[in-house]
């Protein structure tokens, strides 16, 4: 029979070994708090740092709201090279050499390569997949954006999932709260394509179907001009829909930047607004003819 003592010490242990189980069994709390907002609250905040919102409107959709381009751009840079940049590889992830030659090529910085990004859930996947494969090493921005998504299940197959993102206003002299609002609304729109199948097969139908050859061939000079590969069919349904549809600041885009009219794009807006899905982006445009 052990002593009482031994029995003391043994239950000790016992107890110290159930709690160390107990706490590797109990769930991590998140790594990123994620709170759910409106259009104008979001276009409202103030970022002192990343913050992360799921819009209301569609849950499907999530917002990274940065306090400054550099920051925006170090963590999505290399994605928008992987995905949508003109004259880059699409079947790699650019070394960070690479990537500094490409931004510099086409006359910008990590803060202007874009003012603002949207990516699917399944482009952010291969992404990661492309850099593993690669043996790419991330940035810390770029590991902390794995951690976001891991933390939303989106490395699962078949998620339908937008990612936007987007500047503090101020974070340089063009950046203005009403460039802001503007930036916001054209990347909403691309969340709604991601995350919304019926959407963007309305969408591809429209770009096919109602804009004759010569009107396409203008969206795609101009978004070429805009360092866009023209050669990806859906990325440029994708971004007519946002810029002629959802984007009316004159700084960011005008119908006759892509060869249209001031009334043809007025026709082309009805249209659009006639045969779209129900639902918040329909409701969006209804309000702001």
């Amino acid at each position: 029979m052990p002593s009482r003592r031994g029995a003391v010490a043994a239950f000790a242990v016992a107890l110290l070994a159930a709690s160390v189980a107990g706490w590797l069994l109990w769930p991590a709390p998140p790594a990123f708090r994620i709170e759910a907002a409106t259009e104008q609250q979001i276009r409202e905040h103030v970022p002192t740092s990343l913050t992360v919102f799921r819009f209301n409107g569609n849950p499907h959709i999530l917002v990274l709201d940065f306090a400054s381009l550099l920051e925006q751009g170090r963590m999505l840079n290399r994605v928008a090279a992987l995905v949508e940049k003109k004259g880059l590889p699409h079947d790699r992830v650019l070394s960070d050499s690479e990537l500094e030659q490409a931004i510099q090529a086409q006359g910008d910085t990590d803060e202007t390569f874009y003012y603002g990004h949207d990516y699917s859930a399944a482009s952010l996947a291969r992404f990661f997949a492309l850099a593993d494969r690669g043996h790419v090493a991330l940035d810390p921005e770029e590991k902390r954006l794995r951690a976001v998504l891991d933390q939303q299940g989106w490395f699962a197959p078949g998620v339908s999932a937008g990612l936007i993102s987007l500047p503090a206003a101020g974070a340089d002299g063009k950046l203005t709260r009403a460039a802001r609002g503007a930036i916001l609304r054209h990347e909403l729109s691309h969340g709604e394509f991601f995350s919304n199948p019926a959407y963007a097969d309305y969408v591809r139908r429209f770009w096919s179907a109602e804009l004759s050859a010569q009107e396409r061939d203008g969206i795609r000079h101009f978004l070429g001009s805009e360092n866009y590969d023209e050669g990806l069919d859906t990325l440029m349904c994708n971004e007519m829909q946002a810029y002629l549809m959802f984007t009316r600041d004159p700084r960011f885009f005008t119908p006759e930047m892509a060869g249209l009219s001031e009334s043809r794009a007025s026709q082309l807006r009805q249209k659009f607004l006639a045969g779209m899905p129900s639902g918040w982006l329909r409701d969006l445009l209804a309000a702001d003819r």
